[in-house]
């Protein structure tokens, strides 16, 4: 439960409810995302995790509504954002999915409202504009008393926050003047410049060195606290997510398999895909012991799996049940969810044991 300094709940953000993502390709249906539900509230940071291909990057760009479409497109569930203006305590709900996605209050809302610092920023900005012109365009856009010079300074300033050294030079340099560090600094500079109330990093620190990694990381969390934004964090890398968010969400082939606050996640992972992801994070401490790496490969996209799509590669596997139907995600603790039949009814384990005794 997210709560603020004065004891009170952190009001909610956004709510991500049942969201089902699909990819209609000529080979077959890829269910990218299938019923992924969240929610974040103001201030306060979410990580997402698990292997590439699990959906991550889709359920981040479902959000903004820019799913490419054709073959991609958001078929069901609902994405709740509330709404609320500064100087008054009137709120208002919007279900981002009903609105086209080039209609004028969902451009209000992307890049105002939310923004995104993209996986690889040498391919997400222009090599024909420049750095500076860029980012003002965004400031253009949302901001319409604002004139362009006053948009440069905002730029300027941004770039400046951001750790660009030189900013009033560097706003009219092109991005392959850049160094990838302030490519990725300027790629944050962009996503912040008009104060959203939520900001997802798509893992943000991609081909960076550990040490520009570290930098980046050590901004993306001084400026969320300095605009109290919050934050969607996607990476592949555990050990940065752990110090990164509030809670964390396990993907798996479009699913959510784990849900929990951070500590509670890390001192106790459920399900047996969490398990083998944090046996697969190499340790400083103690003995040094070969790494186990999850066994078995992921299966194909285009599979339709009837049981547990981790089953294949599961060590705690029960045949006859979790290959027979899709367990639910259940609350197994208070605040922790899992979507695992070894925390289901004591029917499911008792069928499981049953199954496993007669094979």
């Amino acid at each position: 439960m997210a709560v603020n300094t004065n004891g009170t709940k952190n009001p909610l953000l956004i709510e991500v409810q049942d969201l089902k993502t699909y990819f209609f390709l000529h080979e077959g249906l890829v269910k990218a995302v299938d019923g992924v539900s969240f929610e974040i509230r103001e201030g306060r940071s979410l990580g997402v995790i698990g292997e590439s291909g699990c959906g991550k990057s889709v359920t981040a760009q479902s959000l903004m509504r820019i799913v490419p479409s054709p073959p991609g497109r958001e078929v069901g569930g609902k994405i709740l954002l509330h709404l609320r203006s500064k100087d008054s305590n009137v709120e208002e709900v919007v279900n981002v999915l009903e609105l086209p996605p080039n209609s004028a209050k969902m451009r209000s809302i992307r890049g105002k409202k939310i923004g995104m610092i993209f996986q690889e920023p040498m391919t997400s900005f222009s090599p024909l504009h420049t750095i500076g012109s860029q980012i003002m365009e965004a400031v253009l856009i949302h901001e319409k008393n604002i004139d362009k010079k006053t948009a440069r300074l905002m730029t300027i300033e941004m770039l400046a926050r951001v750790g660009i050294p030189n900013p009033q030079r560097l706003v009219d340099a092109y991005p392959h003047q850049f160094s990838g560090g302030m490519r990725q600094r300027a790629m944050i500079a962009m996503a912040l410049v008009c104060g959203p109330s939520l900001l997802i990093g798509d893992e943000p620190t991609t081909a960076l060195d550990v040490t520009i990694e570290a930098q980046i990381l050590e901004l993306i969390k001084d400026l969320q606290e300095e605009f109290g934004m919050a934050l969607m964090y996607i990476s592949h890398d555990l050990a940065v997510v752990g110090q990164m968010v509030d809670e964390i969400m396990v993907m798996y082939m479009g699913m959510t398999m784990e849900y929990a606050k951070t500590d509670d996640i890390f001192d106790d992972p459920l399900h047996p895909y969490t398990v083998a992801l944090w046996r697969s994070i190499p340790k400083v401490e103690g003995k040094l012991e070969r790494l186990r790496p999850i066994s078995g490969t992921l299966p194909s996209p285009y599979a339709v799996i009837p049981g547990c799509p981790f089953f294949s590669r599961c060590e705690s596997r029960m045949k006859g049940v979790c290959d027979a139907a899709l367990p639910p995600l259940i609350e197994a603790k208070p605040g922790h969810k899992v979507r695992c039949f070894l925390y289901g009814t004591s029917s499911a384990v008792s069928q499981g044991n049953d199954a496993a005794g007669n094979n």
